[in-house]
């Protein structure tokens, strides 16, 4: 009886915790944690979103309950490298093509921090009769569960990720595929789409501009990414925070930098909750007393033709010039037909209500999962969210300026405030640019004419996706 007590207490999770060389990390996540508990509970900020979010890392940080195994996920472009040696599902099958094929030569593979990669030049050097497809014939038949590309990096086959999450996966692995497949923010987008109406926009498609403008964070975050010293894959995925959708980061990361999707979802999910906070001392800061008071006339009324026709137009336009944009803004402009066609209403309703509310649930639980003490507490981490939070700042801004200078333009017809509503949440950062309004002008109503930015904000976020999908996945 004592030893079944003994070994009992041996697998709880206090006792995981204490043999754990680390476990002060886990204590700094559970206060981390719990601030998003408490911003979502308490200060009802993205509740919807937080809540499933901090759950998810409340799960992955709960000693021996091994719901997630994130090496069955983030070893899809290369087979990892710890503490010098070869790690991952496929270490044993690439020692096996490194000895047997390469002879163990060090000359003909490098091994870096935490990649391996085959020097495919020196062994075309060696072997002047040696072709890439005959070397990637011979690597496949080492490692069938990877290929090797034109410039010697490993890839781990998607199936083979499937099958082991299958075979070996807990119920978080099963969730995340939706993550690591990208069928969780297309199906989100769907239902944003489907809630989402475009009528300002193409009353005024002026306000395409705003939008377009407010993607500015996108990019200066990108290159101080850069700068700092991450990869341009890794910098895009930072990057992408300013523009204030959540789904987009998700997707971006999940291709981009995996092994970053806890810290930059988090810091994307928590940024567009602050919107009410972060945005109105820019809007304060870049116009004057007479440019918040300023009122717009009455947007033009807009056909249902206009409206169908819109999303179809859209999409071919978008995917023909940036065709990675497409889950996004193909699954985009599909909800908003549901919902305009006038024939499809209940498709439309369950892509607004229940889809969206299951996708929404996985996603973040899953997401959240990936924010375990290893991952999430490095100094990169910290860099993510200030680069995040510049982002975001830098975004409202490029609103802003556009805003202020189509208002010169038009001969102060145009509200520069609703410049800030570009960044893609949506409606939030509409309604923040209306109360500002209200605040020095109670009879001034800048809602609809914000949503013609915002709404923007979202192609605009889904286009520069797709531009740092096509230069770095």
């Amino acid at each position: 009886m004592l030893d079944a007590i003994t070994n009992f207490l041996g697998t709880t999770g206090i006792a995981k915790l204490v043999a754990e060389p680390g476990w002060w990390q886990y204590l700094v996540m559970y206060v981390i944690i719990g601030a998003l508990f408490y911003l979502a509970i308490v200060k009802k900020f993205e509740p919807l979103l937080l809540m499933p979010i901090a759950f998810g890392m409340l799960l992955a940080n709960l000693p021996g309950a091994n719901l997630i195994h994130l090496e069955y996920f983030f070893d899809d472009y290369y087979i990892a490298v710890e503490n010098g040696e070869l790690a991952g599902t496929l270490a044993m099958n690439v020692e096996s093509f490194i000895h047997g094929f390469l002879g163990g030569d060090k000359t003909f593979f490098t091994l870096s921090e935490n990649a391996l990669s085959i020097d495919l030049d020196a062994i075309f050097k060696a072997a002047p009769s040696m072709d890439l497809e005959y070397i990637q014939g011979v690597f496949e038949s080492y490692v069938p569960g990877a290929t090797l590309d034109a410039e010697g990096l490993i890839h781990i086959k998607m199936s083979h990720v499937i099958k082991e999450v299958i075979n070996n996966g807990g119920l978080v692995d099963i969730l995340y595929l939706g993550v690591k497949l990208g069928v969780y923010p297309s199906l989100i987008f769907m239902g944003v789409g489907a809630m989402t109406d475009f009528t300002p926009l193409i009353a005024n498609p002026k306000s395409l501009l705003m939008g377009a403008g407010a993607q500015l964070g996108v990019f200066v975050a990108f290159l101080f990414a850069l700068f700092i010293g991450f990869t341009p894959a890794e910098a895009g995925a930072i990057g992408i925070i300013g523009g204030a959708d959540g789904p987009t980061a998700i997707l971006v990361t999940k291709e981009l930098a995996p092994q970053l999707l806890g810290a930059i979802a988090i810091a994307a999910y928590s940024y567009m909750a602050l919107i009410p906070i972060i945005q109105p001392p820019f809007m304060r800061l870049l116009t004057t007393d007479k440019e918040r008071k300023i009122k717009m006339g009455n947007l033009r009324s807009v056909s249902k033709v206009e409206k169908i026709v819109f999303p179809i137009v859209v999409t071919a336009i978008v995917c023909f010039i940036i065709p990675d944009a497409a889950p996004l803004v193909g699954f985009l402009m599909l909800g908003n037909l549901f919902n305009v066609s006038g024939v499809a209403d209940r498709l439309s309703k369950t892509a607004q209500n229940e889809l969206i509310n299951i996708v929404t649930i996985f996603l973040g639980v899953s997401v959240g999962a990936t924010a375990n003490a290893e991952n999430f507490l490095k100094p990169q981490t910290i860099f993510i969210i200030i680069l995040g939070l510049c982002a975001f700042c830098i975004s409202t801004c490029g609103g802003l300026i556009v805003g202020k200078i189509m208002c010169k333009l038009t001969g102060g017809k145009i509200n520069p405030l609703i410049g800030s509503a570009g960044v893609s949440a949506v409606p939030m950062a509409a309604r923040v640019a209306q109360d500002e309004g209200r605040k020095y002008d109670p009879s001034n109503f800048l809602l609809m004419h914000a949503m013609g930015p915002n709404v923007a904000g979202v192609i605009g976020s889904a286009v520069a996706a797709g531009v740092f999908l096509s230069f770095f996945a």
